[in-house]
């Protein structure tokens, strides 16, 4: 008689105990990473670097906002609905939605930190 038929419980619990931590491990070097390059992206903006065009009920917008000040990035923000010098900026660039985050004057549709890492790190 095979080992996992006389207790099939201990081999399933066994199983369900190593995906669970490999999934921890998994989760703990994402959030590494993202602190990785929040560190990178924080010590190369300076200000007037990145600005948000955002709107009000955008939820990208949202978590881009506490991303950005979870990492102490220096940016500023504006908004579709309440500003509009920023609405004719939105319709300007054609964007089909926010945020947009315009990185030394380059638009980027949505929000990546590994995006804006590499427009900061590029050529000024």
């Amino acid at each position: 008689m095979w080992p996992s038929a006389r207790h099939p419980g201990r081999y399933l619990m066994a199983f369900i105990v190593l995906v669970l931590l490999v999934s921890a491990a998994s989760q703990w070097w994402a959030r590494r990473q993202q602190g990785a390059v929040g560190e990178q992206v924080a010590r190369l903006a300076q200000r007037g670097d990145i600005r948000m065009i955002a709107s009000d009920t955008c939820v990208v917008c949202l978590l881009a906002r506490k991303w950005f000040g979870e990492h102490g990035v220096a940016y500023t923000e504006c908004s579709i609905e309440r500003d509009a010098p920023c609405r004719a900026d939105f319709e300007a660039l054609g964007a089909p939605g926010t945020p947009v985050i315009v990185v030394r004057g380059r638009p980027q549709l949505g929000f990546s930190p590994e995006r804006l890492l590499d427009a900061l790190s590029g050529p000024a």
